[in-house]
């Protein structure tokens, strides 16, 4: 996975939708995240969960069908996908991405090991307590370890990957799919900021 394409991507699909009209606060841009972190949370309540199936082949996911091209996209992206948990960390992950694009900051390749880790930490934790500390990171980070801005986001995203991962989310692939969604949205996605 190439994180500072993905970066690239989200970056540019936000300034294109009239995100970055404006200069923001890391702090604004950083409550968003956590926003998107809590909208999950709202999700796991709910028991929200995609119904996207794992080998997606001649379902209606698959690749060859599944993209924004096709005129039944946003609709079954809606049906399917829309405000369920694994949307709503793509939407973290996304606004994280865009974050390291807006400041510039390259997003290191996470390996197996960290990823290994970053899974193994959401063991003893409920989906509730491992998204707060996710969110928490900016600020324990920042203050016990002086952590640059870069070093948070990176261990943010880091956070969701293995968090995704110890949920058996393609988090990756839903990513991808907000992504091509969030291009056919309207300016600001129709929203304030």
């Amino acid at each position: 996975m190439n994180l500072n394409e993905l970066r690239d991507r989200a970056y540019k699909t936000a300034c294109d939708h009239g995100f970055h009209d404006e200069e923001l606060s890391n702090e604004h841009c950083l409550c968003l995240v956590i926003s998107e972190l809590m909208e999950a949370v709202e999700a796991d309540r709910k028991g929200r969960f995609a119904k996207v199936p794992v080998d997606k082949k001649d379902t209606i996911f698959d690749e060859r069908t599944f993209h924004y091209q096709n005129k039944y996209f946003a609709e079954n992206f809606e049906a399917y996908i829309k405000d369920c948990v694994e949307d709503e960390l793509a939407d973290a992950a996304i606004r994280l991405l865009d974050l390291c694009g807006l400041r510039k900051i390259d997003i290191e390749d996470f390996t197996e090991e960290m990823l290994y880790g970053a899974e193994e930490s959401c063991n003893d934790e409920t989906f509730t307590e491992s998204v707060y500390a996710i969110s928490t990171i900016p600020i324990r980070y920042e203050y016990e370890y002086d952590y640059p801005l870069g070093g948070q986001l990176n261990s943010m995203l880091l956070a969701i990957f293995g968090l995704a991962k110890h949920l058996d989310i393609d988090l990756i692939w839903h990513i991808n799919q907000k992504m091509r969604y969030n291009d056919l949205r309207e300016n600001k996605h129709g929203k304030k900021y």
